[in-house]
């Protein structure tokens, strides 16, 4: 049990603007327990999915504050984001998965409202292929030892 909450919170925390190392933590659980490549799978996308929903909501949140000295985004930066992401949206969170690029977008389109059913769903899609991606290359180097 302490092994998938350990795993959970390595991707939950991968997935929101914190670093983190869930690769290595999935790649190192598969290669000891192939037995529950699926349970491992499961619980590695729902944290990733969940820490992007904390950046979706945080982006939702943080144009409240956008008045605040403190805020460290300009106007401009803001505009920016948003024409960028309503211009590649729907296709961007298919990329959510990608390190560096995938938090800040997951956050953007908090900050553009857009739609959370289709945001839970691209976003599902991205960081799941990415760790079945993993899974498959961690078993068939596996193989080759």
């Amino acid at each position: 049990m302490l092994t998938y909450l350990g795993l959970f919170f390595s991707a939950f925390s991968s997935a929101t603007l914190l670093p983190g190392t869930s690769e290595v933590v999935l790649s190192a659980l598969a290669i000891n327990s192939r037995e529950a490549l699926l349970q491992l799978w499961l619980v590695a996308t729902l944290g990733n999915v969940l820490g992007s929903c904390v950046n979706y909501w945080l982006g939702l949140k943080m144009m409240s504050y956008q008045h605040k000295s403190w805020f460290p985004i300009s106007p401009q930066q803001v505009t920016k984001a948003q024409q960028l992401f309503e211009r590649y949206g729907v296709w961007s969170l298919f990329l959510a998965w990608v390190p560096i690029v995938g938090d800040p977008l997951t956050l953007v389109a908090g900050l553009c409202k857009f739609r959370f059913w289709l945001f839970l769903l691209l976003v599902s899609i991205s960081k799941g292929a990415r760790y079945a991606f993993i899974l498959f290359g961690v078993m068939g180097v596996e193989r080759l030892i």
